[in-house]
């Protein structure tokens, strides 16, 4: 049997929004998970090493890019994106939100306490405008199941 290969569309982001209140991140068009950004070693390399490289990992960092187009449905953003952006103006400790994400797959979310920074946005004269937003994990990555459809 051949290995299976998932869509990249079926990737589901979402922002907290209110303490139980989760909200899509609509309008997505690519995201980049990179799970080595922000990790740090430390090099442990001794003359018993015969000159051998040794390192241990000092610090675990994760990034999360999200990249599609400006969402306005009847003149109102989409409220993911903007809860996004409202976060990504955000300063201090006032500046750190909770993301999930997950494939339709999976039976579980990942959960990031995470900052946020804002993207470019812009296009061409016949384009549609491009949002973007660039995610920083905060702490240790949590795991939560996926609940059942009400």
């Amino acid at each position: 049997m051949a290995p299976t290969q998932i869509n990249n569309r079926d990737w589901i982001f979402q922002i907290l929004t209110a303490p139980t209140v989760w909200t899509e991140i609509g309008e997505l068009g690519e995201f980049t998970h990179n799970p080595g950004e922000n990790e740090e070693t430390a090099d442990t390399t001794v003359f018993r090493d015969q000159g051998q490289y040794r390192q241990q990992v000092m610090q675990r960092g994760s990034t999360l890019e999200l990249t599609g187009k400006y969402g306005v449905t009847g003149g109102t953003r989409d409220p993911g994106q903007l809860a996004v952006d409202e976060l990504g103006a955000l300063v201090g400790d006032e500046s750190e939100g909770t993301i999930r994400f997950r494939h339709t797959t999976q039976t579980d979310w990942t959960e990031w306490d995470a900052t946020v920074t804002p993207g470019e946005q812009g296009g061409g004269t016949n384009e549609k405008t491009s949002w973007s937003a660039a995610f920083t994990k905060c702490g240790a990555a949590r795991v939560a199941a996926v609940e059942p459809p009400v």
